[in-house]
């Protein structure tokens, strides 16, 4: 039988000590460790990952603003307009003779583009800042002038809860907004309230990439995309700083023939401007596009025949200069020798038949030039 020296002996009860320890260790950490509420069921589990995740920008942080719409209806800015929905806001006043109705007429050809999804998945707002001049009657004439369809309200409020919301939107400048009526922040936002998404947008903005942020990007892409062959692009030509202008400028009122938006109702708030350099004065022309606020003041002929002919939606003013106006009316002039090129004189002793390719006669929507 072996032995046990007192270095073994101490070794062995030295590790027994260290295990009895440690039991009592455990013990005393399970005891400690009884739940303060009872465990999380699935359900509970999934509530709780749904509020980590929400978004900041609900009821808490906007305004529930007491609104009006252009039929004396009363609304509720985050309960009624924006909860849970995906929106394109923006500020106007009607009797602005600037941006406002390229801004508007911009906005209506994303409601084209959009179709019947306006008013059930995506809602336009367009919220007066001059609230003493815009009256319900006046916000609904507004909008029948510019065509508007089911879906886009206009409003307005009192004039200080506006200013909150326009605040709290990121739509209000200060040094910019100065209470005069004719200077404020002109972009739109787009968002999905939901989500929490929130961008800005230009009025200058193509249209259809407006279209497709409200349609897919703040959908999270749940449409399925109506794909077209590549085959059917058009050819795209270097724009010039003429086509540049017309395109963020003038298009959202005026095509440019059949298959620039003509007789589609892309651009129908003014007339096709194919041809409007071969009928009107180059002089004229030039000041229509430069201060047409100034020449309706003056009652020039021409543009008050215009103004009544095209629903009294005003020509905007947008600070053009003499060169960026001539580099407008450089492009119209070689669209339209491009798509109707101008007769070229038989050479001596040719018999052949002469062909002509002057464009049509205009009638009451093209024999009249409204640039932008």
């Amino acid at each position: 039988m072996k032995l046990h020296t007192p270095r073994t002996r101490a070794l062995g009860m030295h590790l027994i000590l260290v295990l009895v320890t440690g039991l009592l260790a455990s013990r005393l950490l399970i005891a400690n460790q009884a739940p303060s509420s009872p465990a999380p069921t699935p359900a509970a589990s999934a509530e709780t990952a749904i509020a980590a995740t929400a978004t900041p920008w609900g009821g808490d942080y906007f305004p529930n603003t007491l609104l009006t719409d252009q039929d004396g209806k009363q609304v509720r800015f985050f309960d009624d307009l924006i909860k849970g929905k995906v929106v394109v806001i923006n500020f106007i006043f009607t009797s602005c003779s600037d941006s406002c109705p390229l801004e508007t007429a911009r906005l209506r050809q994303v409601q084209k583009l959009l179709g019947d999804r306006v008013g059930k998945d995506i809602f336009f707002y367009s919220i007066s800042i001059d609230p003493l001049s815009d009256t319900p009657a006046v916000l609904k004439a507004y909008s029948q002038r510019f065509q508007v369809g089911p879906g886009w309200q206009f409003l307005t409020g009192e004039f200080a809860d506006v200013t909150e919301l326009r605040q709290k939107l990121g739509l209000f400048i200060e040094g910019v907004d100065n209470g005069r009526s004719k200077d404020h922040n002109l972009s739109l936002i787009v968002g999905n309230q939901e989500t929490g998404r929130w961008m800005k947008a230009s009025p200058f903005e193509n249209p259809w990439i407006l279209a497709d942020q409200l349609a897919n990007t703040l959908h999270n892409w749940k449409q399925p995309s109506i794909g077209e062959s590549y085959a059917n692009a058009p050819e795209i030509r270097p724009p010039s700083n003429g086509e540049e202008l017309f395109r963020t400028r003038c298009a959202s009122c005026h095509s440019l023939g059949p298959m620039d938006g003509q007789g589609i109702g892309m651009r129908s708030i003014g007339p096709d401007l194919i041809g409007v350099t071969r009928q009107r004065d180059p002089a004229w022309l030039s000041r229509w596009i430069r201060e047409p606020d100034r020449m309706l003041a003056e009652k020039d002929p021409i543009a008050m025949e215009l103004f009544e002919r095209f629903d009294k939606i005003p020509m905007p003013n947008l600070r053009m200069d003499d060169k960026s106006a001539q580099s407008i009316i450089e492009f119209l002039q070689a669209e339209t020798d491009r798509q109707h090129p101008p007769v070229t004189p038989l050479a001596a002793g040719n018999e052949e038949p002469e062909h002509h390719h002057a464009i049509a006669a205009p009638d009451s929507a093209q024999g009249q030039t409204r640039v932008q």
